[in-house]
């Protein structure tokens, strides 16, 4: 018997497809990586008896990457990654994807893909061809070993015809992708990392942690800037409109509308009023009828289900197309990326019209066009892609969640009413003549709804009121004016309208313009107002400018466009891969040299709409290059900057900064900081450049005082450790000097604290270990303040085992998830000593009498 290995995009997607083709008689097992399962049944394949194993990734298997070395920022010049290697990586390695499917497909006979049917799908089908080569039996790029389903719905009818008619994965298709992530890897990366790395740090209002480019992300970018420039260079300009308004023999004051529109000469138009004014009537010269046609839509498709979903339905089209595909998943609608927008021949479109009758929405208006006939749909565009999307089976408000049922419901309403009728109406103008000059009045009266009935929003309008005139009649003036107004700006761009141009201009596809929306949103590019109307911000504003002013070519869409026409033609094998690949990349390698030699074009932009760091922020601590003051940039992340030396150092984030004693690091002269969470939280003391820039190996970036190996100074680890903390095993207790007279030891990895000796006026830690391990602490308070036994003022002891101290120590965890016992804690001694000389000295029994104090 033969073993058929099948393979869907999504887990959700994979349950579907083996319910179908198993009628239901599957059984169910979760795979190696958690996330999958897999579904096995018994059944024929190409005739002959076979086990199937029907199971999915989980969107890409592989991701496009460059190698270890060339993602350190600080180490590789942006240039090098036009023409460094790069390298297939997984996607989600926690996942195991490749193992898990390596796994799966042993001693497998045949493989059967069943991804999306789009160009990415095609490229995921060679990913999971390279993951089980090494595991099937046969040459899995055989075309009698593996197998290609093409599918549009997730129905029993679709999804057996597609078992039935298998095919191959198109290569020159997955190689067109694999063209698309090089490049916007490549491309994106270097300008990326470059533009990032120049503006982060130099002014102190720039609110971005990332300052990204993208080749379709950027031009989506510029549609936005482009209304918006429209906007603010906009001069009104007044005009004259004549208004007249006319009493009709039915005691209505009717108002018409000059033929002539407007006027921009003041002059003219008051002599136009001067030949009306001096007339009390006016005559109807002629009334002209005329049926008009409002066409039914055509069929839809993914760009046009985005713009309603955005104008209509008030959904951002990325979330449309999340909802979209839960609904293909569940079998309500058929594949919901697809730019065709004609119904292929052999499509059942009264069958899937029948499927509609017993709703209670619609289901009427159905039912009158099956009994009145089924109109033919207008013919639009085929791509040869997949069929429009349409409706694949009945729901209701009940089955499904709000977002989802809006959605199907717009999709069931609009392909209804592209097999129903045009709407038909009548529209009415009534011609009057006064002085010489023309005037009209207008009125639409509806003679067949159509398609309308069931699409109600695109219904006429109800106000519509007919013009109650016949010709030759004289009718009197009731008023005549001159109104000054003025013209108005263009509004800010809508989803609706964003997508409309970035399909006329070939940028991006119709899966992909829906993520480069979103990414201009999520990067704070454009924020969404109401009306869904993508307003710039000051970054996304100087973004663009700055690119118009070095490289325009960079934010116009024809040069993005320009590549996907090429990427087309890989996909349909009438291009060489390599050939196309090369010539782009090295396009865009020479606009990137000429951006850097002229990046002042961009940052003199900056300068404008930002504060430099020099000019922002108030004096703190000293350099300890040039022993000027630092300025604390106190916005967002918090950040110290040197305006001499023009360098900027990180800071701790969250809390409370503030100069420690004026003591200076002993390796950079830097002075000393302390930070504090909270009242209560944990506090260390650190110096700004250490932070940034460890001095010793074994000290990590973004690391204090009480982690620094120094072997002399009194703020390091070695001065201030006390013992091993028991929480987190690999961290150290320390005193934090700076937190007197609240003093508290906390741990250099984890949020453990421990308060103890408050009002103190003096702690510090001493050379000598206590037979648990932990170094011994001398503790000092005024004669007034003491706490100490019989009154003392100066004590030395454990704050672990000495009992003079019990009633001073108390422990504090901000963060603690497990028990806490001072055995554990004891294991090593100081920082740098018990740990590092040797063996870690053991508890002695007293320890165990005392764990009880701590926990």
């Amino acid at each position: 018997m033969k073993t058929v290995l099948m393979v869907a995009e999504k887990p959700s997607l994979a349950a579907s497809l083996a319910n179908i083709l198993s009628n239901g008689k599957n059984s169910q097992r979760k795979g190696l990586n958690s996330a999958c399962f897999i579904h096995e049944w018994t059944g024929t394949f190409m005739n002959m008896p076979a086990h199937y194993k029907m199971t999915s990734v989980c969107g890409h298997v592989m991701s496009l990457d460059f190698p270890g070395k060339f993602n350190n920022w600080d180490k590789v010049d942006p240039v090098e990654l036009f023409s460094c290697p790069t390298e297939k990586k997984e996607a989600a390695p926690k996942l195991k994807m490749p193992y898990f499917l390596a796994q799966e497909a042993k001693n497998c006979d045949n493989l059967v893909l069943w991804l999306d049917c789009d160009k990415e799908g095609e490229n995921i089908c060679f990913e999971v061809m390279s993951a089980v080569e090494s595991s099937m039996r046969g040459n899995v790029y055989s075309s009698t070993v593996t197998y290609r389903a093409h599918f549009s719905a997730i129905t029993d009818k679709d999804i057996k015809a597609a078992m039935n008619n298998l095919g191959y994965p198109n290569k020159n298709e997955a190689r067109s992708v694999d063209a698309r992530q090089e490049l916007d890897l490549r491309i994106g990366c270097a300008f990326t990392r470059f533009q990032t790395k120049f503006f982060q740090g130099r002014y102190g209002d720039l609110d971005a942690s990332l300052i990204s480019y993208g080749p379709c992300q950027t031009p989506t970018l510029g549609f936005c800037v482009q209304r918006h420039d429209a906007i603010q260079t906009f001069k009104p300009e007044p005009y004259w409109v004549l208004q007249l308004t006319v009493k009709s023999k039915d005691d209505r004051d009717i108002h018409l509308d000059w033929q002539r529109v407007r006027c921009f000469d003041k002059d003219v138009a008051l002599m136009f009023l001067s030949l009306v004014k001096g007339h009390k009537e006016a005559k109807v010269i002629s009334v002209t009828k005329k049926e008009k046609v409002k066409p039914r839509p055509l069929a839809l498709n993914t760009v046009e289900l985005m713009r309603v979903a955005s104008s209509g339905l008030g959904m951002g089209p990325h979330h449309a197309m999340q909802v979209a595909e839960r609904l293909y998943v569940q079998g309500y609608i058929s594949y919901p990326r697809t730019e065709t927008t004609s119904y292929p021949e052999n499509f059942d479109l009264e069958g899937v019209l029948r499927q509609q009758q017993q709703s209670n929405e619609w289901g009427a208006d159905v039912s009158e066009i099956l009994n009145s006939g089924v109109w033919k749909p207008l013919r639009g565009k085929d791509v040869g892609d997949h069929p429009p999307i349409t409706p694949m089976k009945l729901a209701n408000r009940e089955t499904l969640d709000g977002d989802s049922w809006k959605l199907y419901d717009y999709i069931t309403r609009h392909f209804i009413g592209t097999l129903a009728k045009d709407c038909r109406y009548l529209s009415i103008t009534a011609t009057l003549e006064i002085g010489g000059e023309l005037f009209t009045s207008n009125g639409k009266s509806l003679m067949d709804p159509g398609f309308t009935k069931v699409m109600h929003w695109q219904a006429l309008a109800k106000n519509e009121i007919i013009p109650p005139f016949t010709e030759g009649e004289v009718v009197s003036i009731q008023d005549d004016k001159l109104v000054e107004l003025q013209t108005s700006p263009p509004d800010y761009l809508t989803e609706s309208e964003l997508i409309t141009l970035m399909e006329k201009h070939g940028i991006g596809t119709d899966a992909s313009i829906p993520v480069h929306i979103n990414n201009i949103c999520q990067r704070s590019y454009v924020t969404v107002t109401n009306g869904r109307k993508l307003v710039p911000t000051t970054l996304g504003i100087v973004l663009v400018h700055g690119y118009q002013k070095i490289d325009p070519d960079l934010v116009l869409p024809t040069m993005r466009s320009s590549v996907e026409e090429q990427l087309n033609l890989i996909a349909h094998g009438k291009a060489n891969f390599d050939a196309i690949l090369q010539h782009t990349i090295e396009v865009f390698r020479q606009k990137f040299l000429y951006f850097v030699k002229n990046i002042t074009g961009m940052d003199q932009l900056f300068e404008v709409s930002f504060s430099p760091l020099s000019a922002s922020g108030k004096a703190h601590s000293r350099c300890g290059k040039c022993r000027r003051y630092m300025k604390y940039i106190q916005a967002k992340p918090q950040r110290l900057h040197c305006s001499h030396c023009d360098e900027t150092y990180n800071l701790p984030q969250s809390g409370n900064i503030r100069i420690y004693k004026e003591l200076k690091c002993p390796l950079d002269d830097f002075e000393l900081l302390s930070w504090t969470m909270g009242n209560k939280g944990k506090s260390f003391t650190f110096c700004p450049y250490c932070y940034n820039y460890p001095p010793f190996r074994d000290m990590k970036k973004g690391s204090g005082c009480n982690s620094c190996n120094h072997p002399t100074c009194p703020q390091s680890l070695l001065s201030t450790g006390v013992a091993n903390c028991g929480e987190c095993e690999v961290g150290v207790l320390a005193l934090d000097p700076s937190s007197g007279p609240k003093w508290k030891l906390t741990c250099n990895r984890c949020d453990v604290i421990i308060h103890l000796f408050e009002d103190a006026t003096k702690v510090t830690i001493e050379e000598d270990e206590c037979d648990c391990g932990a170094q011994l602490v001398n503790v000092e308070y005024r004669p007034e303040k003491t706490k100490l036994p019989k009154e003392a003022t100066e004590m030395k002891g454990c704050v672990f085992c000495s009992t003079e101290f019990s009633s001073l120590v108390d422990k504090h965890k901000a963060i603690a998830s497990r028990p806490f016992s001072a055995p554990n804690r004891a294991r090593g001694g100081r920082g740098g000593k018990g740990a590092r000389r040797g063996r870690p000295k053991q508890p002695k029994d007293k320890m165990a009498q005392l764990a009880a104090y701590f926990v």
